[in-house]
């Protein structure tokens, strides 16, 4: 058996190896776990899943960050979903074996948060449009990818899960430098936020406050992955 993970930003693909990979390529981190590094949005994400189903994969992972909706969640709190909500409002149940057997492995050293992850197309930036969402969807959490590669895993009948660590907690509005800075790859890019920061000193709170939850994201995707093998070898 053989596990594909998706990631979708380099800082995510570092919680799992040091190995570093071209947009598009994947890996694999040892005999049974091959990981694809995406790049951002689901397009992306679609892509790197069917990917990693060419070379071998028999079940799928997305993997990495995500936006609290649920003002329980803080930074760094683990999501493991067990459903996803598409742009569109379609719900997908996600309560399988595997996702009980991965709940009860996590539950050992972390604490676990379930619920809906919905999906959304573009960076939800502000406090209040997340906040909206919630209400609407009454989704625990949001990312960009998740949907596209649990549509591929069901079309090609593979388990999935969907991993997320909390980044911003939904009363955060992202700093305004975030956006500005980003490209039509949705990567960010240095001149520009440089660029952005020394124009708009005040943003630099913000940015360093953002950085630090990042950093609370990262620690737990790191503890979660050394638990990965044995996840992946669950039948």
């Amino acid at each position: 058996m053989i596990t594909g993970i998706v990631v979708a930003l380099a800082e995510e693909l570092s919680t799992l190896t040091s190995k570093k990979l071209v947009k598009g390529n994947y890996v694999f981190i040892n005999e049974n776990i091959v990981v694809a590094y995406s790049g951002a949005g689901p397009s992306n994400a679609q892509a790197a899943a069917k990917l990693l189903i060419a070379q071998g994969a028999t079940q799928l992972i997305s993997w990495g960050c995500a936006a609290a909706l649920s003002p329980a969640l803080k930074p760094g709190d683990l999501v493991l979903a067990d459903s996803l909500i598409d742009s569109e409002g379609k719900l997908i149940e996600l309560s399988t074996d595997w996702h009980s057997y991965t709940k009860n492995l996590f539950a050992t050293t972390l604490k676990v948060q379930t619920g809906s992850l919905v999906e959304s197309k573009k960076i939800v930036a502000t406090g209040g449009d997340k906040q909206q969402l919630y209400r609407k969807t009454g989704a625990i959490a949001l990312d960009m990818e998740s949907i596209a590669i649990a549509k591929v895993a069901s079309q090609n009948k593979l388990r999935f899960l969907a991993i997320r660590a909390i980044v911003d907690p939904v009363t955060m509005d992202l700093p305004k430098a975030i956006g500005h800075s980003l490209n039509s790859a949705g990567d960010i890019e240095l001149i520009k936020l440089l660029a952005f920061i020394a124009g708009h000193p005040a943003e630099l709170p913000g940015l360093i406050k953002l950085g630090l939850h990042f950093h609370a994201a990262k620690n737990t995707l790191k503890s979660v992955a050394r638990q990965l093998a044995q996840l992946c070898a669950s039948v």
